[in-house]
């Protein structure tokens, strides 16, 4: 238990037309008899004058909820405020506040901290929690509800119970074998059950980082060369001058991305140098950049304009898109989309495609997917442990040692085992009052 309780705004910005105010620990309820004067039933709705400890004036009339150990997001004793949200009374309140007995303005994430270290969230559902805070596009809320409600937790811990009663068989098998009540020989029921939850994770992992692309973008890169349409392209797909368009060529010395919503998707839209030979060092270096912004794309757009050279396109599996449609068309080859970014010809169409390629990466929302790279990597781990087990010597403490540590690094995803280390930083994504 927390010797200090905390408090802070949990609603967002100021002003509002309600601020709600959290105040979670062990002392919580020190504030009915000091600052409200009555105390409501527990998960009951009541109205109340808040007042100052030390002046006894009258800081707000609010609404005031009490949540008991265990029944409150915490997991401790809760009391929240919801006041009106101008600027002035939001401050008084916490002015106030801070003047109680063990009381302490909360830090970014503490509320959810304590949350998890009660037992009432593990890991995936925090950071579920977070992304839903966050979410900016559809597919990123579907995505994080499903976490934060305990998908990911439920298919994890299902796999880590599995992998702990396999081992239980084995070790009972080694270690007791003159037993009446164990099994002759479980062995190989356990291999069996242990190379199906090999294919599982091998399954899982084989999701081209879709879980990843709904909550971090789908990444698009436009490149080509010089004057080939890309700002103008930018500018057309986030309906507004965004990228600065000229007729001179190099205008574009830096990757400047735009994040659009594209189907209920979220988009991060680079717009790259010109890529040609030059002997200026700071477009060289635009030029290096817009290669990396290419390299770790989802998709690139090769543009090249009507009125210019046929420029090959150096990056395989590319999208070319023809520009300036109205100076001509591309001849003797149908693998074009064309656009004219003034009159907006082509451009619904080719917002279509992007639809539909970034939807092939994420259009399954039934399916539960991981959303972070620390999940792929444990998994990489449990994968490579139970691949050890499953194909190594047929020795049974060796192959249950490996089922061991597999079942650990499923452990630690959703926070059971060895995360001291990364609560800081995964706690260190929220805000002040959650």
């Amino acid at each position: 238990m927390h010797e200090s309780t905390i408090f802070a705004l949990s609603s967002g910005g100021l002003p509002s037309g309600t601020a709600v105010i959290r105040i979670s620990g062990s002392h919580a309820f020190d504030v009915f008899p000091i600052m409200v004067r009555q105390a409501p039933e527990p998960r009951r709705v009541s109205v109340a004058k808040i007042y100052d400890p030390e002046t006894n004036t009258v800081l707000d009339q609010a609404i005031v909820l009490l949540f008991d150990q265990g029944r409150s997001f915490t997991g401790e004793d809760t009391v929240e405020f919801q006041c009106h949200g101008g600027v002035a009374t939001v401050q008084s309140v916490l002015n106030s506040l801070s003047k109680l007995k063990h009381f302490r303005p909360a830090e970014a994430g503490e509320f959810s901290r304590r949350a998890f270290e009660s037992g009432k969230l593990d890991l995936t559902e925090l950071e579920g929690l977070s992304d839903l805070i966050s979410a900016q596009t559809e597919n990123q809320r579907r995505q994080a509800l499903n976490q934060s409600s305990g998908a990911l937790r439920q298919l994890y811990e299902g796999w880590r119970s599995e992998l702990i009663q396999q081992r239980a068989y084995i070790e009972a098998e080694f270690d007791f074998a003159d037993e009446d009540d164990v099994p002759g020989s479980v062995s190989e029921q356990v291999w069996n059950r242990v190379e199906g939850l090999f294919a599982s994770i091998e399954l899982h992992l084989d999701d081209n980082r879709r879980g990843e692309i709904v909550r971090d973008g789908y990444q698009i890169a436009l490149t080509g060369a010089p004057n080939a349409g890309k700002s103008s392209l930018l500018n057309a797909l986030a309906e507004r001058d965004v990228a600065i368009v000229a007729d001179q060529p190099g205008t574009t010395r830096d990757v400047l991305e735009v994040q659009l919503d594209i189907g209920g998707q979220l988009v991060i839209l680079s717009d790259t140098a010109g890529l040609r030979e030059t002997s200026d060092v700071v477009e060289l270096e635009g030029i290096r950049r817009a290669q990396a912004a290419a390299d770790t794309a989802d998709l690139i757009l090769w543009l090249q304009a009507a009125d210019a050279d046929l420029s090959a396109c150096p990056y395989d599996g590319a999208v070319r898109v023809w520009t300036k449609s109205d100076l001509g068309k591309p001849s003797g080859d149908n693998d074009w989309v064309t656009i004219h970014t003034q009159s907006q010809e082509g451009v619904s169409n080719l917002l279509d495609f992007l639809t539909s390629k970034q939807d092939s990466h994420t259009a399954d929302h039934s399916e539960i997917l991981m959303s972070r790279s620390r999940h792929r990597n444990a998994l990489i781990e449990v994968r490579d442990h139970l691949d050890r087990c499953l194909s190594g010597p047929n020795d049974h403490v060796v192959r249950s040692e490996h089922l061991r540590l597999a079942a650990d690094a499923l452990g630690r995803i959703t926070g059971r085992i060895d995360v001291e280390d990364l609560l800081d930083v995964i706690f260190s994504e929220f805000c002040i009052g959650k």
